[in-house]
Protein backbone atom coordinates (compact mmCIF):
# COMPACT_ATOMS: atom_id res chain seq x y z
CA UNK A 1 0.00 0.00 0.00
CA UNK A 2 1.55 3.57 -0.43
CA UNK A 3 1.25 5.93 1.63
CA UNK A 4 -0.48 9.46 0.77
CA UNK A 5 2.43 11.45 -0.66
CA UNK A 6 3.87 14.51 1.64
CA UNK A 7 3.39 17.72 -0.17
CA UNK A 8 4.79 20.97 1.47
CA UNK A 9 6.68 24.07 0.81
CA UNK A 10 8.99 23.54 3.88
CA UNK A 11 10.71 20.60 2.01
CA UNK A 12 14.91 22.02 2.87
CA UNK A 13 16.62 24.11 0.61
CA UNK A 14 17.77 21.47 -2.99
CA UNK A 15 21.71 22.07 -2.13
CA UNK A 16 20.86 20.71 0.97
CA UNK A 17 19.26 17.99 -0.11
CA UNK A 18 21.35 17.10 -2.98
CA UNK A 19 25.23 17.22 -3.08
CA UNK A 20 25.56 18.71 -6.64
CA UNK A 21 26.82 22.38 -6.73
CA UNK A 22 26.90 24.78 -8.97
CA UNK A 23 26.18 24.34 -12.73
CA UNK A 24 25.46 20.46 -12.39
CA UNK A 25 22.40 21.22 -9.78
CA UNK A 26 20.01 21.22 -12.30
CA UNK A 27 16.18 20.79 -9.83
CA UNK A 28 15.11 23.64 -8.31
CA UNK A 29 13.43 21.81 -5.73
CA UNK A 30 10.68 19.56 -4.13
CA UNK A 31 7.03 19.41 -3.83
CA UNK A 32 6.03 16.12 -3.01
CA UNK A 33 7.40 12.80 -0.89
CA UNK A 34 6.15 9.62 -0.36
CA UNK A 35 8.11 6.29 0.60
CA UNK A 36 7.83 5.56 -3.20
CA UNK A 37 7.71 8.69 -4.54
CA UNK A 38 9.19 12.06 -5.60
CA UNK A 39 7.74 15.35 -7.51
CA UNK A 40 10.70 17.69 -8.01
CA UNK A 41 11.05 20.98 -10.51
CA UNK A 42 13.88 22.10 -12.74
CA UNK A 43 13.10 25.50 -14.79
CA UNK A 44 15.27 25.41 -18.00
CA UNK A 45 17.47 28.50 -18.03
CA UNK A 46 17.80 30.12 -21.36
CA UNK A 47 21.63 31.65 -20.71
CA UNK A 48 22.70 27.74 -18.91
CA UNK A 49 25.97 26.58 -20.23
CA UNK A 50 23.77 23.54 -21.36
CA UNK A 51 21.39 25.73 -23.41
CA UNK A 52 21.87 25.71 -26.99
CA UNK A 53 21.29 28.96 -29.63
CA UNK A 54 17.73 28.87 -28.60
CA UNK A 55 17.96 28.92 -24.89
CA UNK A 56 16.48 24.89 -24.44
CA UNK A 57 17.99 22.35 -22.76
CA UNK A 58 18.99 19.14 -25.03
CA UNK A 59 16.52 16.73 -24.20
CA UNK A 60 19.39 14.20 -23.03
CA UNK A 61 20.08 16.19 -20.22
CA UNK A 62 17.01 14.46 -18.90
CA UNK A 63 18.72 11.36 -17.41
CA UNK A 64 20.46 13.51 -15.56
CA UNK A 65 17.31 15.29 -14.14
CA UNK A 66 15.54 11.83 -13.53
CA UNK A 67 19.15 10.97 -11.69
CA UNK A 68 18.97 14.06 -9.59
CA UNK A 69 15.13 13.21 -8.79
CA UNK A 70 16.26 9.76 -7.94
CA UNK A 71 18.91 11.00 -5.19
CA UNK A 72 16.65 13.28 -3.73
CA UNK A 73 14.01 10.96 -2.62
CA UNK A 74 16.74 8.50 -1.25
CA UNK A 75 18.49 11.78 0.24
CA UNK A 76 14.75 12.98 1.70
CA UNK A 77 13.56 9.41 2.93
CA UNK A 78 17.25 9.12 5.14
CA UNK A 79 16.89 12.68 6.51
CA UNK A 80 13.28 11.78 7.45
CA UNK A 81 14.33 8.34 9.30
CA UNK A 82 17.06 10.86 11.36
CA UNK A 83 20.81 9.82 8.85
CA UNK A 84 21.93 11.17 5.76
CA UNK A 85 21.65 9.05 2.34
CA UNK A 86 24.59 6.49 1.51
CA UNK A 87 26.36 7.72 -1.85
CA UNK A 88 25.31 6.52 -5.06
CA UNK A 89 26.11 5.91 -8.62
CA UNK A 90 23.76 6.11 -11.42
CA UNK A 91 23.86 2.55 -13.32
CA UNK A 92 21.73 3.44 -16.44
CA UNK A 93 18.65 2.64 -18.34
CA UNK A 94 17.48 0.11 -21.06
CA UNK A 95 15.29 2.68 -22.39
CA UNK A 96 15.82 6.50 -22.22
CA UNK A 97 13.02 8.03 -24.64
CA UNK A 98 12.36 11.68 -25.20
CA UNK A 99 9.03 12.98 -26.85
CA UNK A 100 11.10 16.28 -27.81
CA UNK A 101 14.43 17.15 -28.89
CA UNK A 102 14.84 19.80 -26.38
CA UNK A 103 13.07 21.26 -23.49
CA UNK A 104 12.37 24.64 -24.34
CA UNK A 105 13.77 28.04 -23.03
CA UNK A 106 11.82 29.13 -19.37
CA UNK A 107 10.20 25.51 -19.47
CA UNK A 108 8.73 25.09 -15.96
CA UNK A 109 9.53 21.00 -16.09
CA UNK A 110 8.54 18.61 -13.42
CA UNK A 111 10.27 15.56 -12.68
CA UNK A 112 8.15 12.23 -11.46
CA UNK A 113 10.04 9.35 -9.83
CA UNK A 114 8.42 6.27 -8.55
CA UNK A 115 10.72 3.31 -7.00
CA UNK A 116 9.72 0.13 -8.53
CA UNK A 117 12.93 -1.80 -6.83
CA UNK A 118 14.59 -1.54 -3.63
CA UNK A 119 17.26 -4.47 -2.65
CA UNK A 120 19.07 -5.25 0.57
CA UNK A 121 22.39 -5.29 -1.67
CA UNK A 122 22.00 -0.98 -2.68
CA UNK A 123 19.84 -1.39 -6.02
CA UNK A 124 17.45 0.35 -7.08
CA UNK A 125 15.11 1.10 -10.20
CA UNK A 126 12.74 3.82 -10.53
CA UNK A 127 9.90 4.67 -13.67
CA UNK A 128 10.94 8.32 -14.38
CA UNK A 129 8.69 11.06 -16.33
CA UNK A 130 9.57 14.36 -17.45
CA UNK A 131 6.62 16.58 -18.06
CA UNK A 132 5.79 20.25 -18.94
CA UNK A 133 2.01 21.53 -18.73
CA UNK A 134 0.60 18.41 -18.90
CA UNK A 135 2.81 17.39 -21.66
CA UNK A 136 5.01 14.28 -20.90
CA UNK A 137 8.89 14.98 -22.57
CA UNK A 138 10.86 12.09 -21.48
CA UNK A 139 10.60 8.44 -19.39
CA UNK A 140 12.61 6.04 -18.48
CA UNK A 141 13.18 3.49 -15.83
CA UNK A 142 16.77 4.61 -14.04
CA UNK A 143 18.60 2.11 -12.12
CA UNK A 144 21.28 2.98 -9.10
CA UNK A 145 23.39 1.36 -7.21
CA UNK A 146 24.38 2.23 -3.59
CA UNK A 147 26.99 0.08 -2.34
CA UNK A 148 27.36 -0.52 1.34
CA UNK A 149 30.99 1.03 1.30
CA UNK A 150 31.15 3.39 -1.63
CA UNK A 151 34.91 4.47 -1.25
CA UNK A 152 36.01 0.74 -1.91
CA UNK A 153 33.32 0.54 -4.57
CA UNK A 154 35.01 3.38 -6.35
CA UNK A 155 38.33 2.28 -5.79
CA UNK A 156 37.72 -1.35 -6.66
CA UNK A 157 36.31 0.35 -9.83
CA UNK A 158 39.53 2.84 -10.94
CA UNK A 159 41.84 -0.38 -10.19
CA UNK A 160 39.35 -2.80 -12.78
Amino acid sequence: MTATPETSDTFPPIDAILPHRGTMLLVDGVSALSDETLTAHAAVRGDAWYADEHGAMPAWFGIELMAQGVAAHVALLAMRAGGRARPGVLLGTRSYKAHVSAFARDAQLTIYVLEVLRSEEGHSAYECTIEHDGERYADAVIKVYQPGDFQTFIEGSVSS
